[in-house]
């Protein structure tokens, strides 16, 4: 069973690990991506990380955060995961640039808010 005191330390490894696919990436371009295999392989369990921990948020802490495209998330996870002969740097590269970017300050503010409300 999933726990709400445990909400927080999932959003925690969503934002660490957001911004390690941010700092992997940093200076670095699709074509690296698409010719290092070792970034490319930091990239995708980056991508899998987040995936996993939005999975592992209770149902109650999603639906009364319903601004976050939780269900998109949580199956790119599952494509990372299951779909892995089929992933595509392209969208790897633009989920990093484009939309870690937009969902971070998000999680800053749902990690701020679960601390206040523990006070």
């Amino acid at each position: 069973m999933r726990e709400p005191i445990r909400d927080k330390g999932r959003l925690e490894h969503m934002l660490e690990h957001i911004d390690r696919a941010q700092q992997f990436a940093a200076g670095r371009s699709l074509e690296d991506l698409e010719n290092d295999t070792m970034f490319r392989y930091a990239a995708v369990k980056c991508l899998e990380i987040v995936g996993e921990a939005a999975y592992m948020l209770t149902l109650e802490f999603k639906e009364s955060h319903p601004d976050t495209p939780w269900q998109v998330i949580i199956k790119m996870r599952h494509v990372m995961v299951h779909g892995y002969y089929s992933i595509q740097m392209p969208i790897v590269w633009d989920i990093i640039q484009n939309d870690f970017p937009a969902l971070r300050p998000k999680i800053v503010a749902y990690i701020s808010e679960l601390e206040n409300n523990n006070e």
